[in-house]
């Protein structure tokens, strides 16, 4: 299975550049904090070696052992794994389920640098997303060029051409969601053309495309709002780079056509499947596109740093999302956060890793409703803008996925189909 191959090959090569990553900044830790510093390096690279040798050779899963706030959470969950009856008893790396070992990666992988002080605040993965975001310069230019140009005259435009330039953002958000670092194990992953030019070529390999239901629900919501209810919308993110910067501007259309009057933005609260984004990634990008010497960009960045200060635009971040969970359990497991989504007028999940949380990371029937995959997964209206980059999907009319399967066997992999797929919710 493609899980095989992520586990056996995948999962070491991100492990291995972690590691690489912490000596290369050696010198810096030395600068920063003296001996401590190098201590503490040589402590975490000890810890993630042991992690990938527990990892190749198929050791079982051991309690996390660290203080941090969801430490339990994260042991309950590995006994609900040791104690499925279907199960193998102890969970190893190879004998359980994709998600939660490759999760649980990740959390460890935050351990080795959160429990060794003074170089805790590390992010490793910073220098790939900061890359990923520098490479993509000329995607970024166009898009942000582009929609400074299109705000000039949308107060003009009619109902038909707010609902094109919706479906067009939709669509720049949703192949965004390609620039994915976990994906290609921190290989290059950026966006070098402009993404608007080639839309049109893409729309055949949209093999879900409920964008008409995303638009009848936002024009419904904007003509039956009062003068005490907002619209508000919430993203919860997935990539930083490219994909966050399509993401902003989506969001900043939704404000500008007056579809929305919130945003609500959903990250990361520790670093996360490579290019994950965090506070730090959302807040850095806005940072550079404003102080950009290209004049839309900066515009861009500026108007995005106001909608933050005017409380247009939020930022949430929730330990939820880096646990192992699928949404499925979110109301039992954190029902504040189910609480906070249940205000949204419509919630927009991005990517893969979200995609598998929503519909537990099973493999359906292709054809299996959308709904029924959720299984009671429903705080609002929800859509996922999604590249397939694992092979578990849903929602297809029949024989659809046989259809592409036959003349292309890697199809839900290769992050070359993608989908708009909407559910009304209750």
């Amino acid at each position: 299975s493609f899980a095989y191959f992520t586990i056996k090959d995948r999962l070491p090569q991100i492990l291995t550049r972690v590691i690489d990553t912490l000596h290369r900044h050696k010198n810096e830790f030395f600068e920063e904090h003296g001996e401590k510093g190098v201590e503490a390096e040589k402590r975490a690279i000890s810890f993630l070696s042991k992690l990938r040798n527990e990892l190749q050779t198929d050791k079982p899963v051991t309690p996390l052992e660290d203080e941090l706030p969801d430490a339990a959470l994260w042991n309950q969950y590995l006994d609900y794994q040791r104690n499925l009856p279907n199960g193998n008893g102890e969970p190893s790396w190879f004998q359980s389920p994709w998600l939660f070992v490759e999760c649980y990666m990740y959390r460890r992988i935050h351990a080795a640098l959160a429990q060794n002080p003074p170089i805790d605040n590390f992010d490793v993965f910073k220098e790939g997303k900061a890359q990923n975001f520098f490479e993509s310069q000329e995607a970024v230019i166009a898009l942000c060029t582009y929609f400074q140009e299109l705000l000039k005259n949308i107060k003009d435009l009619d109902e038909k051409q707010l609902q094109e330039e919706l479906f067009k953002l939709l669509q720049v958000s949703l192949w965004g969601n390609k620039c994915d670092l976990s994906f290609s194990a921190g290989e290059d992953s950026s966006q070098k053309s402009s993404p608007l030019q080639s839309l049109e070529n893409m729309v055949p390999y949209i093999i879900v495309n409920d964008m008409e239901k995303v638009w009848s629900l936002l024009v419904n919501a904007k003509k039956n709002r009062t003068e005490r209810s907002n619209v508000r919308v919430d993203i919860i993110l997935d990539n930083a780079g490219f994909e966050l910067v399509s993401d902003l501007v989506l969001a900043d259309f939704l404000l500008s056509s007056k579809l929305a009057d919130e945003v609500y933005f959903h990250g990361k609260s520790i670093p996360w499947y490579v290019s994950d984004t965090t506070k730090h990634d959302f807040n850095w990008t806005i940072k550079q596109l404003g102080s950009a010497n290209h004049m839309w960009m900066s515009r861009c960045g500026i108007n995005w740093e106001g909608n933050l200060k005017k409380g247009v635009w939020v930022f949430h971040d929730h330990m939820f999302w880096t646990l192992p969970h699928d949404f499925s359990s979110m109301s039992e497991v954190a029902p504040d956060l189910y609480a906070e989504l249940q205000k949204s007028n419509l919630l927009l999940f991005k990517g893969d890793l979200n995609y598998r949380k929503l519909t537990g990371d099973r493999k359906w029937e292709y054809s299996v409703p959308f709904h029924q995959a959720l299984n009671k997964f429903h705080p609002a209206p929800l859509c996922s803008l999604r590249t397939l980059k694992s092979d578990t999907q849903v929602g297809l009319k029949p024989g659809q996925g046989e259809q592409i399967q036959a003349s292309e066997p890697e199809w839900m992999v290769s992050g070359k189909y993608g989908i708009v797929q909407f559910d009304a919710g209750l």
